[in-house]
């Protein structure tokens, strides 16, 4: 399949804003890209789209951290609840995920790791967001910090376990919250660093000199920063003080207004730079859908006024989607549609180490684009090449 994008709005590429400028995709990857005065003869023929002057394309946005959307969860472990996520996420922007797991009895972890295996391997197909694999939150996490993760069901880091799982898997667990403070957390960060899955510091009650063996053990991230989290004390920097201190820890944020406020958004940019920062929705299945009563890991969610929250009040989740968390830290930190990007799809990409496939535009690499207004609705999004989303 070939097609042609007329770019006369900006494109947001590796290492420059260009204007004017045509993308040729071939077989799902972007083939050539150039200046629009320079389409080469060859390409007069193939099938065109033309992207007006007030859009901009941006790569496409990877969330790594994403329980569900419109009904469907990772946790109902079907084929049918992947594959509506991966539908529904174009429509914000996103064009790759990790599937996210929640704290549940063992038997419904499986059966979520293996039906995502089952997945990647047959239904993970181009036209829809790629899923890059799983993102395992808890059940290795503090009781403390427990958040809306259903307490009953946490354990404690076992490496066993985790061999087992990522087995019924098939090695696509990517990354795993867990907290390091709790008996056996260090040693099972070591484990998961010398098997290339990220540790992610999360759901933690953990004290700095407790993050730092953690950062020495290998932790590369810190989940939804702020929340299910130790706090900063100006005696004590906790989780989220540490998390803006070592630079080695990337943190995920939920830029929703809700979770973090505007403020607080503005200054974990002033601390950590857009390159230590990733956007996430950590949305569940309620994104997309009018207020109700959901569920999330067993519990109910109440959703109302862009709120998910449990019978006590706990924030449970978001309804976030990708374009709108953009927005937002834009209007906060008076930032560059590129900076954003940077958060969006360039960090999550080299996290992953998928960075030679996705995360940018660029010869060679798949063709995921999302194609934005300049008030960052999305018009249309390609993936893998194909057109997956339009607006109306």
């Amino acid at each position: 399949m070939s097609l042609l994008l007329m770019v006369h709005g900006k494109a947001i590429l590796e290492n420059e804003v260009a204007e004017s400028i045509y993308i040729f995709i071939e077989n799902g990857k972007i083939k050539e890209l150039g200046p629009i005065n320079n389409l080469p003869s060859h390409l007069s023929n193939v099938e065109k789209i033309d992207i007006p002057t007030n859009q901009n394309v941006v790569p496409g946005f990877i969330d790594v951290h994403i329980h569900g959307a419109a009904g469907a969860d990772t946790m109902d472990a079907t084929i049918d609840a992947l594959e509506t996520i991966a539908k529904t996420l174009p429509a914000e922007g996103t064009t790759s995920f990790l599937a996210t797991t929640i704290t549940q009895k063992h038997e419904n972890i499986e059966n979520a790791l293996r039906n995502a295996a089952g997945y990647l391997k047959s239904h993970n197909t181009s036209g829809k967001a790629d899923i890059l694999g799983v993102h395992l939150e808890g059940p290795f996490i503090n009781a403390k910090r427990a958040g809306a993760q259903p307490m009953e069901y946490i354990v404690t880091p076992d490496i066993e376990l985790f061999k087992q799982w990522q087995e019924l898997a098939e090695g696509n667990i990517k990354l795993v919250t867990v907290a390091p403070e709790v008996e056996n957390g260090t040693n099972f960060i070591s484990y998961l660093h010398e098997n290339n899955v990220i540790a992610s510091i999360g759901h933690s009650d953990a004290i700095y000199e407790e993050m730092e063996k953690a950062v020495q053990a290998g932790a590369k991230q810190v989940t939804h920063l702020f929340n299910g989290m130790r706090g900063i004390h100006h005696r004590e920097p906790g989780v989220a003080g540490s998390a803006l201190l070592f630079k080695e820890l990337m943190v995920e944020l939920i830029a929703d207004g809700i979770h973090v406020v505007p403020e607080v958004m503005k200054l974990v940019i002033n601390a950590k730079g857009t390159e230590g920062m990733i956007l996430i929705t950590d949305a569940m299945r309620a994104k997309c859908l009018k207020n109700g009563i959901y569920d999330l890991g067993g519990q109910d969610v109440s959703v109302a006024d862009g709120k998910a929250l449990l019978a006590d009040g706990t924030l449970a989740g978001s309804i976030l989607k990708m374009n709108d968390s953009l927005k937002n830290i834009l209007e906060a930190a008076d930032l560059s549609l590129s900076e954003a990007v940077q958060m969006a799809s360039v960090n999550p990409a080299k996290q992953l180490n998928v960075y030679d496939r996705k995360g940018s535009i660029s010869l060679g690499k798949d063709a995921d684009l999302t194609i934005l207004t300049n008030d960052y609705q999305v018009e249309m999004t390609f993936c893998r090449g194909e057109l997956a989303f339009k607006k109306g």
